[in-house]
């Protein structure tokens, strides 16, 4: 396998780009030169040259089908959708769309028009395989499920070239202060207690500039088309461990309120499997889970000044 690196003579779409995940990686494909289409919901603006926003519902396949003739992208990064892990039946049908109809829209117009690589994302909330009779735990976790499926039928049957990454648990500066580790060290610093779960649930950590590390990497390696690829540490750490470093990190003396939220039904606890990360990708993890937090605690102490006591 070979690797050519995405640079100004390649055209990227990425779904998502306002988003978390979005953002850090259009940030790194800007750097590269690569000429950058970035999607959104909403009104966005741009101050590099190779950074164009489009502002496009991909619910509509018309509206969808416009964008891919005027783009003609030749990567393709599906980030967006409906994220959440709550099992709440409203959360069925946008997670249908959003997530399982863009994604099936998205692989048709790609096949029809062309390209040299679509990544899609996959959840590690989806059941794990030869656990198919298992059920998902949520509807965004039926929908990655779903939508992973078709990309892989996609690449069997059409020859779409479509690679699978698996983010674990991701985190690091500017995501949404709802999650966990942000909402946790936002409250610290204002000295609130953060209201938590059991804290007892562990999960794969793993810091977004390792994930963007991996997302470049699986459009720029040959060959691996069909490929499912984990993106995480390769280690499980409790909630309870986690927000215990991050109070040691701020120097409060401020205990978390561990069982003021229900823990959630079957979520799922799942550790990457970093040999074949390597094997594919040639990647692994670089920041360990003490720096990460480091730098998401110094990035909220630098960003949010007001939230200071």
């Amino acid at each position: 396998m070979s690797r050519q690196p995405l640079g100004p003579a390649d055209k990227v779409l990425v779904t998502g780009a306002s988003g978390f995940l979005g953002s850090h990686l259009c940030r790194r494909l800007v750097e590269s030169g690569a000429e950058v289409h970035a999607l959104s919901r909403t009104p966005q603006s741009s101050q590099f040259e190779n950074l164009r926003w489009w502002q496009v519902d991909l619910e509509d396949l018309a509206a969808s089908r416009q964008l891919f003739n005027q783009v003609r992208p030749d990567v393709i990064y599906h980030l967006s959708g409906h994220v959440t892990a709550d099992p709440d039946i409203r959360n069925v049908l946008p997670t249908f769309r959003s997530l399982l109809l863009t994604t099936v829209d998205i692989l048709t117009l790609a096949t029809e028009l062309g390209c040299r690589r679509i990544v899609l994302t996959a959840s590690l909330t989806e059941p794990q395989s030869g656990q198919v009779d298992n059920p998902p735990s949520s509807p965004y976790a039926a929908a990655k499920w779903a939508s992973n499926a078709y990309g892989r039928m996609f690449q069997s049957l059409y020859r779409t070239p479509v690679v699978i990454v698996r983010p674990f648990m991701v985190y690091g500066p500017n995501q949404n202060q709802n999650k966990l580790i942000p909402y946790s060290i936002r409250s610290l610093i204002r000295g609130e207690q953060p209201k938590l779960s059991s804290g007892e649930w562990s999960a794969d950590w793993i810091y977004v500039d390792d994930v963007t590390d991996g997302l470049i990497a699986s459009a720029e390696v040959s060959g691996i088309e069909g490929a499912t690829i984990d993106l995480g540490s390769g280690q499980l750490v409790s909630v309870a461990a986690i927000i215990g470093q991050i109070i040691k990190l701020l120097g409060v003396s401020i205990e978390p309120h561990f069982g003021a939220l229900p823990n959630r039904p079957l979520e799922e606890v799942r550790v990457a499997i970093l040999e074949n990360s390597f094997r594919v990708l040639n990647w692994q993890p670089r920041i360990s889970l003490q720096e990460g937090l480091k730098r998401t605690v110094d990035w909220h102490l630098s960003s949010h000044p007001e939230t200071h006591r």
